[in-house]
C-alpha cells in the first residue's frame, strides 16, 4: 500500500478515553498536564469528558459513553481525519462489556497511524515530545488502491 504525508498541526485534536477503573489515574494525569491540554481541542467519551472539563477547566467535546457507542464515534472521527491523537487509559485487568468496540477503536488508531498512549508513562512521553507543541509531518496510508480494487 502506498503512503502519503499529513501535517499534524500545532494545535491538535486529541481524544481522551478512560475506563472506569482508570478514571482516577486519568484525572491525576490531566490535572498535572492541564495547562498543556487546554491549548488543544479535547474530545472524550461520556463521563470521562465531564471529569476532564472539571479538571482542566476547559471545554471538552463529549461523545456518548463508550458502551453506548462513544468508542465508535471517536473511531469514526479518527478515520475522517478529525482526531489526530489519542490517550486511552484502558484497564487490562477488567473485562469490558464492549470489548469488541475497544479493540476496534485501538485498531483504527493504529490503522490511521495516530499517536496513541495507553498508559500514563506513554502519555507523558507523548506530551513531552518536541513534536507535541509543533507541526508534525506524519506518514499515512493511501487507501485509494484498496478502495478501487476489483472484487470478483
Amino acid at each position: 500500500m502506498n503512503t502519503s504525508t499529513k501535517i499534524l498541526p500545532k494545535r491538535k485534536n486529541i481524544a481522551i478515553v478512560a475506563h472506569d477503573h482508570k478514571k482516577a489515574e486519568m484525572m491525576a494525569w490531566a490535572e498535572k498536564n492541564k495547562e498543556v491540554l487546554r491549548s488543544h481541542r479535547i474530545y472524550a467519551t461520556g463521563t470521562t469528558g465531564k471529569l476532564l472539563e472539571d479538571v482542566i477547566d476547559a471545554p471538552v467535546h463529549r461523545f456518548k459513553s463508550g458502551p453506548l457507542g462513544g468508542d465508535q464515534q471517536i473511531g469514526a472521527k479518527i478515520s475522517d481525519g478529525e482526531i489526530e491523537m489519542m490517550f486511552f487509559f484502558w484497564d487490562p485487568l477488567e473485562a469490558q462489556p464492549h470489548d469488541t468496540d475497544v479493540k476496534a477503536l485501538l485498531r483504527i488508531a493504529v490503522l490511521y497511524n495516530i499517536p496513541l498512549a495507553s498508559n500514563t508513562s506513554t502519555a507523558d512521553f507523548l506530551l513531552n515530545s518536541k513534536y507535541f507543541e509543533e507541526d508534525y509531518e506524519m506518514s499515512v496510508m493511501d487507501f485509494d488502491g484498496y478502495l478501487n480494487r476489483q472484487i470478483l
